[in-house]
């Protein structure tokens, strides 16, 4: 090839013009490079030294040459743009990284030689950098700000044919990174299982089977002294319908239950619960067939209710209303007005105030009558104001009864700030008309105050409806049309005892004190300090390790 100039590209330097490389074949990349007409121009300014006129060239101005040859100018950049080019041509954007490396050897030209006098490894190396630091710019929106990796969410794919395995490319990328990527692949696995275990081992699960009522509550404990609602089923089964005249539970009214309670159990056996307290109260506790219940319920739903006594009840009661009882409060009278029982209990703040409300009891009382037993005796679908008023004196006789001793908070001494808490059906419906709802919703009832003023509207309002107007309400419905002004006489009667400017209303109840009382003894909030934030932490940053 004497007499011909070829130019030499992998060195990154313009050669003289006019010096031929004698006995040099043309290399493969440097062909590739002079594609374009980029060979057309270099052979102009290689030529024999005389324009297309024929007259000889003018030589240009050191200063010139010298920014040519260092590759300074406009064509340097160009050429430094096609020998990257060349670059990836060589190397495809789907080649395996064993591909890579043996391009490395063979661009390099013999074994131990890479592409600048160095060795093939250090080629590739550098390479790899490369394209490291531009896929790190191209994701960089999808890590953290920490720099972890989130999760992948491609689903694995086979490996192409020819392709290295992705052990060899981690080894080749150095011991540090394969124990990174080793650590990244193995954390997804381990998270879901760390946690399931966190959510197996804080669950807690409270029945209460009333007279009226069947309702399940499963939670969460979060901050302290709170919960989160994971679950929750309630139904009314009227299982003390007929009781107060018969002494024994109905078999509809058995059978009303049961299915109740098959539910409860479907749904505790769905969940991954820790503890669970199941509780029966009132109608099994009077019905002299309440045992044979109980055992019919274990065999058919697989559940094992436990029946409480009076005075667990009400601490019960209290134990699920603590949180709304502020730190301006000296005492309360709380009562829950069920469906054959009511208990009240007086409870005194000024002294040795603690976080559990439940200690700070000083007198309770269990009324044997609740919205059921009240609406059989007196009627409940046509009440007058004079059956309305037999109700009241009937209740009034039994607190008649209940002498409590001399309180601190209730003996006139200081302020005097002191309030009802009501948590029962009957308060909640009150307040849901009080709102004018138009659907129940307990986030708006929950925690409402009410004044003397706004129950006496609310007690004259359902006494003027008939049975057929409190049914269409949707606050109160057709299951409950027939109990609630049963409820409001219980109601008045409490009031007339202890009288106070305002009411608070809770919707919650035994349910709530159960939770309450299993995660304090279980010291499920000292746990959940440490669960919670972890739970927070991959709600809002994602499943990571």
């Amino acid at each position: 090839m004497t007499g011909h100039t070829v130019t030499d590209l992998r060195d990154g330097d313009r050669p003289n013009a006019g010096v031929p490389l004698a006995g040099d074949e043309p290399s493969e990349r440097a062909a590739k490079a002079a594609t374009g007409g980029r060979e057309r121009k270099r052979g102009q300014a290689a030529s024999s030294g005389s324009g297309s006129d024929g007259a000889p060239s003018q030589q240009g101005p050191a200063s010139d040459s010298a920014s040519n040859r260092s590759g300074l100018g406009p064509g340097g950049r160009r050429r430094r743009r096609r020998r990257k080019s060349a670059r990836k041509s060589d190397t495809g954007p789907a080649a395996s990284s064993s591909a890579e490396a043996g391009g490395c050897a063979a661009e390099g030209g013999p074994a131990g030689s890479g592409p600048r006098g160095g060795s093939a490894g250090e080629g590739c190396e550098e390479r790899g950098h490369g394209q490291r630091k531009r896929r790190r710019r191209r994701g960089k929106s999808g890590r953290e700000i920490q720099g972890r990796p989130l999760t992948p969410q491609k689903v694995p794919h086979e490996r192409p044919a020819g392709a290295a395995p992705a052990e060899a490319s981690v080894q080749a990328a150095g011991p540090s990174r394969a124990s990174s990527h080793a650590n990244a692949a193995s954390a997804p696995a381990q998270a879901p299982v760390a946690h399931a275990r966190r959510q197996a081992d804080d669950l807690y699960a409270a029945l209460d089977l009333g007279t009226n009522n069947c309702r399940l509550l499963i939670a969460q404990p979060t901050r302290p002294g709170q919960f989160r609602v994971v679950d929750a089923f309630s139904r009314i089964v009227r299982l003390g319908e007929g009781l107060d005249a018969a002494g024994r539970l109905s078999d509809e009214a058995m059978d009303r239950a049961v299915e109740a309670l098959k539910i409860c159990a479907g749904k505790l056996k769905n969940r991954p619960v820790r503890r669970h307290r199941l509780i029966a109260t009132e109608a099994c506790r009077q019905a002299s067939n309440g045992l044979a219940f109980l055992e019919r319920v274990e065999a058919e739903t697989g559940l094992r209710l436990e029946v409480v006594t009076r005075e667990t009840e009400a601490r019960l009661a209290v134990a699920g209303c603590s949180s709304l009882v502020g730190r301006d409060t000296d005492g309360l009278v709380l009562f829950d007005i069920g469906g054959g029982s009511s208990e009240i209990a007086m409870i005194d703040l000024t002294e040795n105030r603690s976080n559990r409300l439940a200690d700070h009891i000083k007198a309770w009382t269990s009324l044997p009558v609740g919205v059921v037993t009240l609406s059989e005796r007196h009627g409940g679908c046509l009440v007058t104001p004079e059956v309305f008023a037999a109700m009241v004196e009937e209740v009034d006789a039994m607190l008649a009864r209940f002498s409590p001793p001399d309180l601190p908070a209730f003996s006139g001494r200081g302020n005097r700030r002191i309030h009802l808490l009501g948590t029962s059906g009957t308060v909640t419906t009150l307040a849901g008309l009080h709102l004018d709802l138009p659907r129940y919703d307990r986030r708006k009832v929950d925690g409402l105050w009410l004044s003397n003023g706004e129950v006496d509207r609310m007690l004259d309002r359902l006494l003027s409806w008939d049975f057929e107007a409190r049914a269409a309400n949707p606050c109160i419905g057709a299951d409950r049309a027939d109990l609630v002004l049963a409820g409001c006489a219980i109601l008045q009667s409490i009031r007339k005892r202890w009288p106070s400017e305002r009411m608070r209303v809770a919707d919650r109840g035994l349910r709530e004190g159960l939770l309450n009382e299993m995660m304090a003894s279980d010291g499920a909030w000292r746990r959940a300090g440490r669960n919670y934030r972890f739970r927070t932490q991959r709600q809002t940053a994602g499943d990571q390790p």
